[in-house]
């Protein structure tokens, strides 16, 4: 790939192929809904984001662990209390569970507050000899099978900032006010995960740690600060260009540009080629970027596009997420670790197993497979050990809720519980049960490696 870097603009994607974009009835009325969006407040703020470059480039030394995870799409149905706490306590959860396995601090990035649009493989959805436009997330068009609800409709990306909006101001106020604190983890348990097989390992743990915590209170004239509140930063896929050049404003003081609808935006592999819109948005705002790479790139081209996404070589820009499928990681993996090492160029690695291991049960339905997002994880950790490099991050596709979507696991999900609780639109994610099992997994494995 060569890309050309030429003057950049908020709106400078306009001139190059833009892909998974979507077609308007009434372009006026999404003319008129961007310019509202263009005077909304910001939803988070260029301190936040310069954080998070921080705490990524420690990521990229092997000081701290990304954990990134969330639901595969949005609804702004499911904008309610409830259901964002228990997003919130599994993400605890799983942190609490890396930090005292891994024995470093966990940055931890929600999948929430932005993710409403996907990609789609195929423009067209077809039932029963009908075909209408595919369901592309909801701030495009909703996912009921009708001619009607597929039309995509500007206002939903005002309902797309408010719902964001409301989900951040709740998460925000639960983060100050002690919902986190170490000393309340017993309380973060889900009702409906109490009888998970990894609880009881999971509360371990967290006497292990009241019992440290009671120990250095003892031996300290101190209080232990900080234990009360955490930071949550928020992802998405920058997929909806015109959304996304709203919220791309010019920070005086940093004297920069940054899109304040997210912390942490990532190009995905669809859109991720020579000449596109979304590489050419991405490469003037300063917030750090992630890139979904497959296992198909050839290791020049990722060079290219590093190089032209971060010239300047700054740490903790570049969040490189590799999504292989188990099959694929053995023969492409090392080729792009090679190519990067060579070029000294600073990245965070970071895994997505999930993606690559999507698969359609006997029935019919996508699903993937515990086993093999457990494989395809263990083996990428396995891959990084053997050439040197640090993999600073995980990449998951979960819920606080108690769905059957993913097969597997010790929480006994089989091809024939799929239809009980399929709740997700488009991507199946793993559950409260497979989510802690995971992480305990991860702390294991690295458990065993520095016991080597």
């Amino acid at each position: 790939m060569k890309y050309s870097a030429s003057n950049w603009s908020p709106a400078s994607w306009r001139k190059k192929k833009a892909v998974q974009q979507v077609t308007y009835t009434d372009e006026a009325q999404l003319i008129r809904v961007l310019n509202q969006l263009r005077k909304q407040p910001a939803l988070v703020t260029s301190w936040e984001i310069e954080a998070l470059r921080k705490h990524l480039a420690e990521a990229a030394a092997g000081r701290k662990f990304l954990l990134q995870g969330g639901d595969c799409a949005e609804r702004f149905e499911d904008c309610t209390v409830e259901l964002i706490k228990n997003r919130l306590k599994i993400l605890l959860q799983m942190s609490v569970i890396l930090i005292y396995g891994l024995k470093m601090p966990v940055i931890r990035v929600g999948r929430f507050a932005g993710q409403y649009a996907k990609p789609r493989s195929d423009p067209n959805e077809t039932r029963n000899g009908i075909s209408l436009p595919s369901y592309r997330g909801d701030n495009i068009n909703a996912p009921e099978f009708t001619a009607e609800a597929r039309i995509p409709d500007p206002r939903r990306l005002m309902q797309a900032y408010y719902c964001s909006a409301a989900q951040l101001n709740l998460v925000r106020a639960l983060a100050d006010a002690g919902f986190a604190d170490l000393h309340n983890a017993d309380n973060w348990n889900l009702s409906f995960a109490q009888e998970a097989p990894y609880i009881q390992s999971y509360q371990t743990i967290i006497s292990k740690i009241h019992q440290a915590l009671d120990f250095a209170k003892t031996v300290s004239d101190h209080p232990i600060e900080g234990l009360g509140r955490v930071t949550f930063y928020t992802s998405h896929e920058a997929l909806h260009l015109p959304y996304e050049e709203a919220f791309t404003r010019e920070v005086v003081h940093a004297n920069a540009v940054y899109n304040l609808s997210t912390h942490l935006p990532w190009i995905g592999k669809r859109t991720l080629f020579e000449d596109s819109a979304h590489v050419e948005y991405m490469r003037g705002i300063r917030n750090p970027i992630g890139i979904k790479v497959g296992h198909d790139i050839p290791p020049g081209d990722l060079i290219s596009l590093i190089q032209f996404l971060n010239p300047l070589n700054d740490p903790g820009r570049l969040v490189i997420i590799t999504r292989m499928g188990v099959a694929k990681v053995e023969d492409s993996l090392p080729r792009l670790i090679e190519a990067v090492q060579r070029t000294g160029m600073n990245v965070l690695w970071c895994c997505d197993p999930m993606h690559g291991n999507t698969e359609k049960a006997s029935s019919g339905i996508k699903t993937r497979k515990f086993v093999n997002i457990l494989a395809e994880l263990e083996a990428v950790i396995d891959m990084h050990a053997r050439m040197g490099t640090v993999l600073g991050g995980v990449h998951f596709e979960l819920t606080g809720e108690d769905v059957t979507e993913c097969v597997g696991g010790a929480s006994g999900v089989e091809e024939e519980h799929l239809n009980q609780r399929y709740f997700s639109t488009v991507d199946p994610r793993l559950n409260v049960s497979q989510s802690l099992e995971m992480a305990l997994q991860i702390a294991e494995k690295y458990q065993n490696m520095e016991a080597v």
